[in-house]
């Protein structure tokens, strides 16, 4: 029988503190009142063993609250989106078309569906508005962030799917006593985009345990493209009144060439409103000297709107002949004498933007549930055995709505009947309207149920200390689904036409992890998964990690890994939808750069494979106390990557005479794009590779202590598909500056403090035209000052010198893109913490 009182205690204090066995927890309580305990025993992310230092070999951001409230962040995604390691283009509040709302993570440009996310070291159900293929950030307030955790490395061996660029861990708050009340808000200097977070924090102990519960309210203003001076004015060809065969009456009723097109930005969101409400807790009870419970639950409601200009509506008319017998319009000598005329297939083109029915809405009112429990505690064998058994459920269902939109078989059938009414340029009758219009409904959801369990402990002594273990097994199962309206699902609509998803998968895992001392300098990790899917199969991933410790400055670091990711439910059973793509057609044949492509699914895509290594250094001085460095190397490889191709340069390579590209993205002849397809592939890859940079130094100097930080990542490559992106930007992929940059320094003094920080994004070029986009430096400025032990005020500014957007010819909204560059100009922001 092994002596467990200092060992099993000190577990045991770690375990109530840490809620989740994968969470960076200590309890400084716990710790101060087992004074004779001689170790800690935590866990870190990115690995389920038990340890008693954080020094990994795998590199690792932790942004706290603090550092959360003195940014000024008002959602999870902004917080990630800020942070170099970031690219690409992932949804968020100013992403107005077509995301549905949600908010999502990039790291590396990889895209969202291949960073895991991870709420206290356990999977977060997928959310959104039905079979989604990554988490909707927007589920987990801001209020409820205790910090968050960035791990920078694949780690497939030990989470499974999904974390092929990395990890986001979210842990909320807990083991809190008390009452707390924060307020928070802020507004851009045009006075719009206003925002408000109020929320409650409510703890208290047990004998044995703890109980934290908290409420939130955050609610998002709108911001009006046309609410600002640098958006330039938008040129749809889809005019109101209508243009038949691409000519427009003049005032003397003459058919001639349309000059003037449409100013779109009139009536779209350059930040959407959105309103959250939401309710988490937390708790951990000791059940028995060896049995410890732990739970969290969140749920959020969310109701949020994207709001674009009127249906563009198109519809191909049938053009009477003396031997018509069906329906058919009559081309008339005034519109003959224009020059229009029937094509090949005996039709012509009528456009027309939709004002007489109103704006395009867009509603979501989505309800994401999570449920997480767990049994924790010691085993008194050997040295001791710490177990885990938890079961974690979530369920995200959404109704969504489109106001004002058209039926096109109604709207065809409508012109056929009055075409002197659409014809004539003047406004619809309410009873043409009312016929042709709808309320676009859809519904959908998902659904996760996992139950996991781990046993970890130290299975021998070597000379340089014990070898470390950890053992467990998985069984998830997820499940979507996806409803669009039957006037969508029928084709009737100008929207593009789309098809329904629903399908589930299972997936059983066992994993293995060792963490081997060889001697006083060098330690090895060393992790092996098991995945068993139900629908492509099998995957074995694995991990070796290294550090050495070659000074008691100087750590050395790397890991090398393998890694997958499963195809997910929309990815396996979605059905063809259509999307209206910012293109260049090359042929010159479309009217508009948003041209429609048809996305397609496939049931028998295969798991994506990849490699990451990483290989970097910890230096801490001993000559400048307080100083600490990291420097990693870092290169990602997919293969067989699930991914749309780039239709871009299909289009491009079709054009020059490539006739395998012609046949892949179904480009007819001379350029037709009527059947413009984008197939979801196995064929794809990715390749990236860069540096992190990050120096962090306390010092105390001028009576003042002093915080300085810098956050640099330096992209060397992102090659996809056979497309070099790095240093380029875009609306379809976004931007993949070569430098990212993050500053700042603090100075503090009892019971205020002042920070000053910058964010710099480098110069890129246009994917697709090749201009120089500049780059920019955003300057902040906020303060926090103590009245007393209960009250804390906050105060700060954004983008100080209302740092405009770049503009960029191939972007995707206001001549921009907004996912990247600030689009509001300078915020004012506050907030008041109130401890009782």
């Amino acid at each position: 029988m092994v002596k467990t009182t200092k060992l099993a205690s000190a577990i045991k204090l770690s375990l109530i503190a840490s809620i989740s066995s994968s969470a960076f927890v200590v309890s400084h309580n716990a710790i101060a009142e087992e004074e004779s305990a001689t170790f800690e025993r935590i866990a870190v992310t990115g690995s389920r063993i038990q340890r008693q230092d954080m020094e990994t070999a795998s590199p690792v951001t932790v942004i706290d609250a603090s550092a959360i409230r003195a940014e000024g962040y008002n959602s999870v995604d902004e917080i990630l989106q800020a942070q170099p390691a970031m690219a690409g283009m992932a949804a968020g509040s100013t992403t107005n078309n077509g995301a549905d709302g949600v908010a999502q993570v990039d790291l590396r440009g990889m895209g969202s569906s291949r960073t895991l996310v991870l709420l206290n070291g356990r999977r977060m159900v997928n959310s959104g508005s039905g079979a989604d293929s990554a988490v909707d950030l927007n589920t987990i307030p801001v209020a409820m962030i205790a910090r968050v955790e960035i791990l920078k490395d694949g780690a497939s061996a030990v989470y499974g799917s999904d974390a092929i660029a990395g990890v986001v861990n979210i842990i909320t708050k807990k083991d809190f006593e008390g009452f707390q009340l924060d307020v928070n808000g802020g507004v851009t200097d045009k006075s719009d985009g206003e925002n408000l977070e109020l929320s409650a924090l409510y703890g208290f102990n047990t004998d044995n345990g703890n109980y934290t519960f908290g409420v939130a309210y955050s609610d998002r203003g709108g911001v009006m493209q046309k609410d600002r001076d640098w958006v330039e004015e938008g040129a749809s060809s889809f005019v109101p009144g209508g243009s038949l065969g691409g000519k427009v009456q003049d005032e003397n009723g003459d058919w001639v060439a349309r000059t003037e097109g449409y100013d779109y930005t009139q009536d779209s969101w350059l930040q959407t409103p959105s309103t959250r409400y939401s309710f988490f807790a937390n708790a951990t009870q000791e059940l028995s000297n060896d049995i410890i419970f732990t739970g969290d639950v969140l749920y959020t409601k969310r109701q949020s709107e994207q709001m674009m200009a009127p249906q563009p509506a198109s519809v191909m008319l049938d053009v009477c002949t003396p031997s018509s017998t069906g329906n058919c319009i009559t081309l008339t000598d005034e519109m003959l004498a224009g020059g229009i005329s029937a094509d090949d297939q005996g039709k012509v083109e009528y456009r027309r933007r939709m004002t007489d029915a109103g704006n395009r809405i867009y509603e979501q009112d989505t309800d994401t549930l999570r449920i997480s429990a767990g049994l924790a505690g010691v085993l008194d064998v050997h040295t001791g055995i710490d177990w885990d058994v938890a079961y974690t459920y979530g369920k995200n269902k959404a109704e969504t709505w489109v106001h004002n939109s058209i039926n096109a078989s109604n709207m065809e059938q409508s012109m056929y009947d009055n075409q002197d009414a659409w014809f004539s340029g003047d406004p619809l009758s309410d009873a043409i309207v009312n016929d042709i219009s709808y309320l676009e409904s859809t519904t959908g959801g998902n659904e996760q149920h996992i139950v996991s369990g781990v046993i970890s402990g130290e299975a021998f002594e070597l000379d340089a200390g014990a070898v470390a273990y950890a053992i467990g097994a998985e069984y998830r199962h997820d499940s979507g689904y996806y409803n669009p309206d039957p006037v969508i699902v029928a084709g009737d609509g100008t929207a593009a036409q789309q098809d329904p998803t629903d399908g589930s998968y299972s997936v059983f895992s066992v994993y293995q992890e060792v963490s081997v001392p060889f001697t006083d300098k060098l330690t090895g990790e060393f992790a092996l998964r098991f995945d068993d899917y139900s629908t492509f199969g099998n995957a074995s991933t694995w991990k070796i990690g290294l550090t050495y410790e070659a000074t008691d400055d100087l750590m050395l670091r790397t890991v090398a890994a393998t890694g997958f990711r499963a195809p997910n439910v929309s990815e396996l059973y979605g059905g063809n939808v259509g999307s209206y793509d910012y293109l260049d057609d090359p042929w010159g044949n479309e009217q508009d750069p948003q041209i429609l492509v048809n996305y397609t699914s496939d049931p028998d895509l295969k798991a994506e494979s990849s490699e990451s290594y990483t290989a970097g250094l910890v230096y801490s001085p001993s000559y400048i106390d307080g100083m600490s460095v990291t420097l990693d190397y870092w290169r990602f490889k997919i293969t067989d990557a699930i991914s749309r191709l780039d239709v871009q340069a299909g289009l491009k390579a079709c054009y020059e005479g490539d006739a395998t590209a012609c046949e892949t993205f179904k480009i007819g002849a001379n350029g037709d794009l009527t059947e413009l397809t984008n197939p979801l592939t196995n064929v794809g890859y990715q390749d990236t590779s860069g540096v992190d940079f990050n120096l962090a130094y306390r010092f105390e100097g001028l009576g003042l202590d002093w915080k300085v930080s810098n956050d640099l990542t330096y992209l060397l490559n992102f090659e996809q598909d056979g497309v070099d992106y790095t240093g380029t930007i875009g609306g379809m992929f976004g931007g993949y500056a070569e430098v990212k940059n993050n500053f700042s320094v603090q100075a503090s003094q009892g019971d205020w403090s002042l920070m000053y920080s910058n964010r710099y994004i480098g110069e890129m070029n246009d994917i697709n035209y090749g201009d120089k986009a500049e780059s920019v430096l955003y300057h902040n400025i906020s303060g926090l000052y103590h009245f007393n032990d209960s009250v804390t005020a906050t105060l700060g500014v954004k983008n100080l010198t209302d740092v405009e957007p770049v503009m960029v010819a191939s972007g995707n909204e206001a001549g921009t893109v907004p996912e990247v560059y600030d689009t509001l100009g300078r915020q004012f922001y506050g907030g008041v913490t109130v401890k009782f």
